[in-house]
């Protein structure tokens, strides 16, 4: 790659770069170097690891592949053009995340939060609560499109829900991104669905179709295990439920009123706004609503006596962009009624940074391409081929830090096999979706992770276990291309 050349704007347009002089033991070094280091650390550091010593080991990742490169004559700049187009691709969810932090203050004060709290412990028993929080997210996710918007509203209240019962917030998070994932993964208003698709040359509605055979037994695997779990959970949380009610009902004005607010963010996304409009809309109407139901939490996040014009706005201000706590009778309740506003997602920015400048200059070095190939070559049988293609979905989300990344790379570079082996190009857009969108999520640095982990408030390594869908479909994917069944050929003569 010239260091000259304009790099596409959208991910269909993504350029592979390549790099002959490059091994392939050259290539995965960094990656090899970058996981011992993280494994290392997390060890050292616990769940503090996040805090800031992660993104330093990505650092030192991009600089061991800094170094191969050189060796390879890849170019200082040719890199940094590299990190500066991943850095620019992140800007909308960074953005995205702001809001996110933004929203969750305001939603908190203005007493949004509590309230879908204090309504869910009288519908759901934690009995059927990781089942029920499943079966929300697929409903809301399928009706939007959007895994990040669906955690970043039902999400957030169902892990108060969950953590107030009692629940391993690992349980409620795996829940809640299956089902987050699920309705990304299928519905036409997903941009992953009309990607793969389109990386593929697959119809839309083909590929959706195509998809059900893999996605409906995974989601159905998830929803049984979590109504297993359920039977078998502790239910330590309800013999204080009419405490925790009173305390909820007391430090805030608990009204259905207060629904409209995530009801409006979820029909403006269902519209095709975008996320970053509706969510900035839904921190907005949040400060309105606090000011309207939650006066006098308002004046004292403020600082104030009395509530005014200037006293409402450095309340609700506050909470946009700071941490805000509210205290309630329930000492239990204290922790879970806190918000770090904008503030509190700078972290999560801060880990995206670092892998994408660490997946920037392994780009530009060529090892993306160069690791994709040898799986490719690895194999040559009909289940050989899908399975490199998870493998190299697998290693793009692990090394470029990026969902798109890992649907783009793999979908350009085994389209031309898929055809050869005569194979309909539903067969590749579903494996880039079985794989490429629903295990970014499980990767603690890949944006999706780094983005559900910051918002739910809940380690990648926590919930990745319990986020049973994502991890289960690859494995569908394969057991399926194992047993041959439908595996759609293309028409004779084409």
């Amino acid at each position: 790659m010239k260091s000259e050349d304009i790099r596409p704007s959208t991910p269909e347009q993504e350029q592979i770069i390549e790099n002959k002089a490059l091994s392939i033991g050259e290539a995965i070094l960094p990656v090899i170097i970058l996981v011992a280091m993280l494994a290392y650390n997390i060890f050292i550091f616990g769940d503090a690891a996040l805090s800031g010593s992660n993104q330093f080991i990505l650092l030192i990742g991009a600089a061991v592949a800094a170094i191969i490169g050189f060796k390879n004559k890849v170019t200082y700049a040719q890199m940094m053009e590299e990190v500066a187009h991943n850095v620019k691709s992140t800007a909308g969810a960074i953005l995205i995340l702001l809001m996110v932090g933004a929203l969750s203050g305001t939603w908190l004060l203005s007493g949004i939060i509590p309230s879908m709290i204090y309504y869910g412990l009288q519908l759901l028993t934690p009995t059927i609560f990781l089942g029920a929080s499943l079966i929300i997210c697929s409903v809301i996710s399928l009706a939007t499109g959007s895994s990040w918007s669906t955690s970043a509203t039902v999400g957030i209240a169902l892990i108060g829900i969950g953590d107030t019962m009692g629940i391993n917030p690992g349980m409620t998070a795996g829940a809640v991104i299956s089902g987050a994932y699920f309705g990304d993964k299928i519905s036409p208003l997903s941009d992953t669905t009309n990607l793969a698709s389109a990386m593929a040359g697959a119809g839309l509605f083909d590929h959706i179709k195509y998809m059900l055979i893999t996605t409906i037994p995974s989601i159905l695997i998830a929803l049984v295990v979590f109504i297993i779990i359920g039977f078998n959970i502790s239910s330590s949380g309800t013999p204080d439920i009419t405490d925790k009610l009173s305390a909820i009902d007391h430090a805030f004005h608990i009204t259905p009123w207060l629904f409209l607010v995530p009801a409006l963010v979820i029909y403006m996304i269902f519209r095709k706004t975008e996320p970053l409009i509706a969510l900035l809309a839904g921190a907005l109407l949040g400060g309105v609503a606090a000011i309207i139901f939650q006066p006098e939490l308002v004046t004292k996040v403020a600082g104030a006596t009395i509530l005014d014009f200037n006293t409402a706005y450095k309340g609700v201000m506050t909470a946009l962009t700071t941490k805000i706590q509210i205290e309630t009778s329930n000492a239990a309740l204290n922790d879970l009624f806190s918000a770090k506003g904008m503030e509190g997602m700078m972290g999560t920015i801060w880990l995206i940074l670092c892998a994408m400048v660490f997946g920037g200059v392994m780009d530009a070095i060529g090892a993306l391409s160069r690791i994709s190939q040898a799986l490719l070559n690895m194999f040559h049988t009909v289940f050989g081929l899908f399975a490199s293609t998870v493998l190299s979905c697998l290693a793009i989300n692990v090394t470029a830090s990026d969902q798109y990344l890992a649907i783009v790379i793999p979908g350009k570079m085994y389209k031309k096999a898929f055809e050869d082996k005569n194979l309909h190009p539903v067969n590749l857009s579903r494996t880039l979706e079985d794989t490429g969108t629903v295990t970014s999520v499980l990767i603690p640095w890949n944006t999706c992770g780094a983005y559900n982990a910051g918002v739910l408030g809940v380690p990648t390594v926590d919930y990745a276990f319990y986020a049973i869908f994502n991890w289960i479909s690859p494995f569908m994917t394969l057991t399926v291309a194992a047993l041959g069944y439908k595996i759609k050929e293309l028409a004779k003569g084409k």
